[in-house]
């Protein structure tokens, strides 16, 4: 006879100290009930898109098989426009070929007299992409065409995963060698756009320019960086008046150098002397910083670090707020991701070996919650994040780049989007026994022994959603968390429940794919299992609930990494 695995003895004694034991090993690894109370009577502010935004540095991914497919899709999963920022637009090349971190259009070149030759057929040819699905460009103005570069040769990178990073910063990142020459271009490109695209069109892009000048990407200073914004802002306002544009990219603001120059260039708009008109200020019409994680490889284990990008979102903010005139006016952050390179595959950087399963959805559900927490805290106005994940063309399967999908199958992470894209309307109030919050996040990350459980949800006209989550830093086997979900604020009556999931078994795609023996050329039959695996997923049949006094209980058994979406509709 055993109870669980213990042997007992005829020694009472014995017997009770073992079964001691194993009752403390049993009981280790249950959590109390969490409790998760969401009253959508209580409003807290708008559930503003600000997923509704992605990035990548290749910008010729754009148009090819792979990216067009996931294009259509990002703009199947949301109902208001997405916004696309992507790197290189007017970078020369001997012809418009991807690579990683690379791309280029030939925007720009000279004739050999010095006279501008411009060309549009590639940045339309991207920009058409877009338009064409819906989605509308976060039209990123850089980097230096080699005909302008200060510094031209050499200009091409041919950088590849486990290179120095340094390598990358070439010709293309230095200043111009004539501004007026800049700025004409910047002119022409905004009025061909608009003459191609129609005034409208272009006045909802967001125009910014250049990326994290803090770092290589600038090989100027930063005055240079604010006289080249000068030259920039005031060729689109001059090719259209109406046009938004913004700056300055940054990266992550808790580190004092990139804090330093994130205020020197805010210092300037609000009080310096403009490079151009010879005025006080500049124009700018939204501000753009980055926010990072910073994953390592513990033990052979991946440990996240939330807490370091909740803490230069926190940064970020708090400089802006600091601003009387600025504080109201729209903050994209240009890249906000669990760590800083995209195109820095698993087998090179072990760090990274979260991306392709659960542990990257449940980081992205959590960490967006926290980025509307963090922006209520300071009274700023955050329009968008940008998630800086697309595809890699023609790389193997589940190489462990940060995409949202591996040759045209979606990842799990994409999933959470798809959730994101159904909460409508309102925020409204969350409450709960819960262990963490946005501040102690910021703080100290998701450590010890505790995950991190909690929700965020939303009420619309004729719809309700709850988004919860369980995630932990550490990218380990945990186990499941129950939840006793109390709704309240419901109309009485019937109302319609759709359950969807993301975990280990639901709307995941890599699980399958290791099931299959993980294949790197699986068969065409293969491909659509794995296409249908990484679709958005309900983890049980659509159920009538029936709500009295305006509340219903939903229990709920959450695997760790797991992410459920609570859709309500009457």
């Amino acid at each position: 006879m055993k109870i669980t695995r213990c042997r007992i003895t005829s020694f009472l004694m014995l017997n009770l100290f073992f079964a001691l034991i194993c009752f403390g090993q049993e009981t280790n690894n249950i959590y109390d009930t969490i409790s998760v109370e969401v009253d959508f009577s209580e409003e807290k502010g708008p559930m503003k898109p600000i997923w509704a935004w992605w990035g990548y540095d290749e910008p010729n991914y754009t148009y090819m098989k792979d990216g067009k497919k996931l294009l259509s899709e990002i703009a199947d999963l949301s109902s208001v426009p997405v916004y696309v920022r992507a790197h290189s637009l007017m970078v020369t090349d001997d012809g418009p070929r991807a690579a990683l971190k690379w791309g280029s259009t030939n925007m720009y070149t000279e004739d050999k007299n010095g006279n501008p030759i411009y060309s549009w057929t590639i940045v339309d040819k991207i920009f058409d992409t877009y338009i064409q699905r819906g989605l509308k460009p976060m039209a990123q103005i850089g980097f230096m065409p080699k005909a302008l570069s200060s510094s031209p040769e050499p200009y091409r990178h041919h950088w590849k995963p486990g290179a120095a990073y340094e390598d990358i910063y070439l010709g293309w990142a230095y200043p111009p060698n004539d501004y007026e020459k800049w700025a004409e271009l910047v002119f022409q490109w905004v009025k061909h756009s608009v003459e191609r695209y129609g005034k409208e069109e272009v006045e909802s892009w967001y125009w910014e320019l250049w990326n994290e000048p803090n770092i290589g990407y600038w090989r100027g200073t930063t005055e240079e960086y604010i006289k080249l914004y000068d030259y920039t802002a005031d060729a689109v306002k001059r090719a259209l008046p109406t046009a938004k544009i913004g700056g300055p990219e940054v990266t992550g603001p808790e580190w004092d150098v990139s804090k330093k120059f994130f205020r020197t260039f805010l210092d300037h708009v609000v009080a310096g002397k403009n490079y151009v008109t010879g005025h006080v200020g500049s124009p700018l019409d939204f501000i753009t910083f980055h926010a990072k994680g910073d994953p390592k490889l513990v033990d052979g284990i991946v440990r996240m670090d939330m807490g370091s990008q909740l803490r230069d979102l926190d940064q970020g903010f708090e400089i802006i707020a600091s601003y009387p005139s600025l504080k109201h006016l729209p903050i994209i952050i240009g890249e906000s991701d669990p760590e800083g390179c995209a195109a820095c595959s698993e087998a090179d950087y072990p760090h990274n070996a979260y991306r392709n399963g659960t542990m990257y959805s449940s980081y992205t559900a959590a960490s967006f919650a926290r980025k509307y927490e963090l922006a209520d805290h300071h009274g700023v106005n955050l329009l968008g994040a940008v998630t800086w994940g697309f595809e890699f063309e023609d790389q193997p399967w589940y190489a462990g780049f940060r995409d949202m999908a591996t040759n045209g199958v979606d990842k799990p992470v994409l999933n959470v989007f798809r959730m994101f894209g159904m909460m409508k309307g309102n925020r409204v109030e969350v409450t709960g026994n819960f262990d963490y919050d946005f501040k102690s996040i910021r703080d100290e990350s998701v450590r010890g022994t505790k995950p991190d459980i909690n929700a965020i949800a939303a009420k619309d006209e004729n719809t309700a959603t709850v988004m919860l989550w369980h995630y932990h830093d550490d990218n380990i086997e945990g186990t499941s968390a129950a939840i006793k979900t109390t709704l309240k604020g419901l109309p009485d009556g019937h109302v319609l429940l759709n359950h969807y999931r993301i975990d280990k078994n639901n709307s995941n795609s890599y699980e399958l794919w290791k099931k299959m023996g993980s294949p790197q050329n699986p068969t065409a039959e293969q491909i659509a299992q794995l296409e249908k695996a990484g679709q958005l997923q309900l983890l049980t049949s659509p159920k009538w609930l029936r709500i009295k006094d305006g509340q219903v209980e939903v229990p709920i058994d959450l695997p760790r990494q797991g992410v459920s979406l609570l859709q309500l509709i009457w």
